[in-house]
């Protein structure tokens, strides 16, 4: 008997992108959409492909529902599904744990979600497949829960269906510790992981997948993202085919200006970075993280009107792809040590600069300044407090108050 099913993860419908929306609330709807779209997608290729069911390995939602706009959107999709005869296997991650998401949609018959409180099996007959899980009853489930997963059913196609950092995963919480050596001693044939947002198959005897996250939501999750395709043959799995579902990817896109000197060849410069991170599908929005190296003529001067700079950036960036957007522009440039000095001394200016940095009565002024900014500012999951950037806004200060000194900016 040959089937294929379907692996994914880690939607987190409903991110706010709170950090982005104080950026631009344009660009945040649209990457928050970005995060349906995808899902769209990868219920579409479902369909496509006649798969036999469809495995969600957690983190579904990102939190509570603000309105039910968004429990409606997953059963309208799931919904697609079950009119094909596709049934859906769910558990909950440590984002939409039980008691954490609280409100309910009651979804269609054929979407089984399981039980908080022990590991149990679903089954599917036909097939002879059985699909054995847990979802997390609260967000921070600390304990190894696949020692406690039912044993496999003999000659049957037996699924584990987890969300776990297994031994550990950097950027993520160490959430259901297991070992590779757990999920081995439980017999199955593939388990289906979630929590972790990088893809990454971890074993093939038996296949331990982490399908990775189906949107990227920060320039932490950058490249292409989606799920997996498994196809299984004889009660084996014969091959897995990584699907693209992403509507916006992210990129880190470092542009080397050593030997540039003026405004065009910098631009020149950003547009050849640019071209090399195009997505696969031209019609995907491309974000952007530009980070300006390199020893250059230019050092100085590229901090004198940073918001110049950005926007000369987004125009380089929107000429080489038609759906594009500039995140930020970070500057890690250096002066060549060739040099020739301006008529400005601003070596002495800049040391001038550093002792006001440090004095206590500027920098108590500054904290005061940073404290009223903060609090208008939305929370952004993951980000320091912004009375810990305190040197990383003075230095920037700084390094702006000496571009203009310097001379005339880039452009």
């Amino acid at each position: 008997m040959r089937f294929t099913f379907l692996h994914a993860a880690d939607l987190h419908l409903g991110s706010p992108l709170a950090g982005l929306a104080g950026r631009d609330p344009t660009v945040a709807r649209r990457i928050a959409l970005a995060g349906r779209e995808a899902f769209s997608a990868l219920v579409d290729r479902a369909l496509d492909e006649k798969v036999a069911f469809v495995l969600l390995a957690g983190d579904i939602y990102d939190r509570e529902w603000q309105d039910n706009a968004i429990g409606l959107f997953f059963n309208k999709e799931v919904a697609r599904l079950h009119r094909a005869d596709i049934p859906v296997f769910t558990i909950r991650g440590n984002h939409d744990a039980a008691s954490v998401v609280t409100r309910t949609i009651t979804l269609p018959p054929s979407v089984g979600q399981f039980s908080t409180r022990k590991a149990e099996t679903l089954r599917l007959d036909a097939l002879r497949v059985a699909v054995h899980g847990r979802s997390f009853p609260d967000r921070a489930v600390e304990e190894n829960i696949a020692r406690d997963y039912p044993d496999p059913i003999p000659g049957w196609f037996n699924i584990g269906l987890l969300h776990t950092s297994l031994d550990g995963r950097p950027g993520h919480a160490p959430y259901a510790p297991c070992s590779l050596a757990d999920l081995r001693s439980r017999g199955y044939d593939y388990w289906a992981l979630g929590h972790v947002h990088e893809h990454e198959v971890v074993a093939t005897d038996p296949h331990v997948v982490y399908p990775g996250n189906i949107q990227g939501r920060s320039v932490r999750e950058c490249g292409a993202k989606g799920a997996v395709l498994v196809d299984v043959e004889d009660g084996r799995v014969v091959d897995l085919r990584r699907i693209r579902t992403a509507r916006a990817e992210w990129a880190l896109a470092p542009v080397d200006l050593t030997g540039i000197g003026d405004g065009a060849g910098l631009l020149a410069a950003v547009e050849a970075a640019v071209a090399q991170r195009l997505p696969a599908d031209r019609e995907t929005m491309l974000v952007l993280r530009v980070t300006l190296t390199g020893a250059t003529a230019l050092h100085l001067r590229l901090s004198a009107h940073p918001e110049t700079l950005r926007t000369e950036i987004q125009a380089a960036a929107d000429r080489v792809h038609g759906d594009v957007w500039v995140e930020s522009v970070k500057l890690a440039t250096r002066e060549p040590s060739s040099m020739v000095a301006g008529p400005v001394d601003t070596a002495s200016f800049g040391a001038l600069l550093a002792v006001i940095g440090a004095d206590p009565a500027f920098r108590e002024r500054i904290a005061g300044e940073i404290a009223t900014v903060a609090a208008k500012l939305p929370p952004i999951e993951g980000a320091p407090p912004l009375a810990a950037e305190m040197d990383a806004i003075v230095q920037e200060a700084r390094a702006m108050v000496l571009g203009r000194v310097a001379g005339p900016g880039a452009f």
